[in-house]
Parts: C-alpha cells; sequence; structure tokens
C-alpha cells in the first residue's frame, strides 16, 4: 500500500489490515475466495502486481505472507534507498518467499544518484515510474517521467541516473519466464482451455478448493449491503 488502507479476508478465515507501507504477498494456488476493501476515508492507492505460477503448482494449497512497513528489509546507501518486497538488492534480501523466481524493488533516489541493478539475463523485466523523473538504460537517453512503464530488453542489468532536482522514486520488478502456455478467464488463470472449463465448473459447484465458498461472505460487504 502507498496511500491509505485495505482490509482483506477470505473463506479460510484470515483477516487483516494493510496499511500504507505494508504489504502482502499472496499465493492464490488451487483458488481462494477473498475480499479487499478500503479500510479508510479518503483516497487509497496501492501497487498489485499478478504472477503466473508453474503448471506444477496450480493446484498447490493457497498461502499468505504478511510484512509490516517497519519489517520491510531495506537499505540506503550513496544516496539510493531501497525497499526490497522480493529479491535482492544493495546486499539486503527479502524474507518473502515467491514460488516463481521474482523480484520487487522500491528504490527512491536523491538528486545525482546513480543505480546498478544486477538483473538475470534470461528473465522479463520492467520499471514504473511512481515520483520523480528519471534517466535509465543510457545516460544519453531521454528523461522518463512519472506513472510511465519502461518494458527492459535483454541484458543483465539496470542503470539509472536521477538528474533532476527532485526526489525518484520508481519499482522494478523482473521474474524467471516459464515459457508455458496461458488461458485467463476473469480472475482464473491456468494452461489450456480445458483446465479454465474444469476451474469454473469447480468454482460454480463448490469443489476442489472451493468447498468453503458455499456459505462465505465477506463481513466487509454485508456492512455496504442497503
Amino acid at each position: 500500500m502507498l496511500q491509505g488502507a485495505i482490509t482483506h479476508e477470505d473463506f479460510e478465515g484470515h483477516k487483516g489490515t494493510i496499511e500504507a507501507g505494508d504489504l502482502q504477498w499472496m499465493t492464490a494456488g488451487r483458488g481462494i475466495v477473498h475480499s479487499e476493501m478500503p479500510a479508510a476515508q479518503g483516497t487509497q492507492k496501492g501497487l498489485q502486481l499478478w504472477i503466473n505460477l508453474a503448471s506444477k503448482h496450480k493446484m498447490i494449497e493457497p498461502r499468505y505472507q504478511e510484512m509490516l512497513s517497519k519489517d520491510i528489509a531495506e537499505t540506503m546507501i550513496d544516496g539510493i534507498k531501497v525497499r526490497v518486497i522480493a529479491g535482492e538488492a544493495l546486499g539486503i534480501k527479502s524474507p518473502i518467499y515467491t514460488r516463481t523466481p521474482t523480484m520487487y524493488l522500491d528504490f527512491t533516489l536523491k538528486p545525482g544518484a546513480h543505480l546498478q541493478q544486477i538483473i538475470p539475463k534470461s528473465w522479463n523485466a520492467f520499471v514504473y515510474i511512481l515520483e520523480g523523473e528519471g534517466v535509465f538504460g543510457n545516460q544519453k537517453s531521454q528523461p522518463v517521467t512519472s506513472h510511465h512503464i519502461l518494458l527492459l530488453g535483454s541484458g543483465d542489468g539496470l542503470e539509472a541516473w536521477n538528474k533532476s532536482s527532485k526526489v525518484l522514486r520508481f519499482i522494478l520488478v523482473g521474474g524467471e519466464p516459464l515459457g508455458e502456455s496461458v488461458v485467463q478467464f476473469g480472475p482464473f488463470v491456468m494452461n489450456t482451455q480445458e483446465e479454465i472449463d474444469q476451474t469454473i465448473d469447480d468454482f460454480e459447484n463448490y469443489t476442489n478448493g472451493f468447498e468453503k465458498a458455499r456459505h462465505w461472505r465477506s463481513e466487509s460487504a454485508i456492512s455496504l449491503d442497503y
């Protein structure tokens, strides 16, 4: 969460509130029915990333990992602050376990700072700029401003410069490609249309992991009823 707070709950009994700076990493696995509702007045801002699971892991049991802002791995070196949501950067590593090898790094660069971050050559990666403007890849590149995404090409890392007079903040996200077919319908992501059809059937008939959904309803949703 970047601003505000979100309350989450599911049919397994998990419930909590994620406030600004906190994170939740959920592995949906064979399926989990859950809700996410604003927990505060005003504006709520956050980032949500969906990562595909390999076919051999599609039917694992759901799992949650939650972390308060104060417990997220963080360091600052030479005008560069990083919060390591997943993966490793500047010598520190996140305790968050990702079944699909993933990096999720929240960088803040002071004016004049220069970042060099290793990315495995075989991974796909992108940058999303949250605040300020930065120069990426080559010092001669044109500055890129907030709310833009940069899809990175092949290589073994990222270089970034803050040549402005204001703070630059961006996330760097990367992951190992699975090389498998993807078929998606609504929130369901499988490898074939037949698997999607079976998943929808399981959901509608409360089978194969969805049994508890039959009688469950979000308390947040109930409180909004008129």
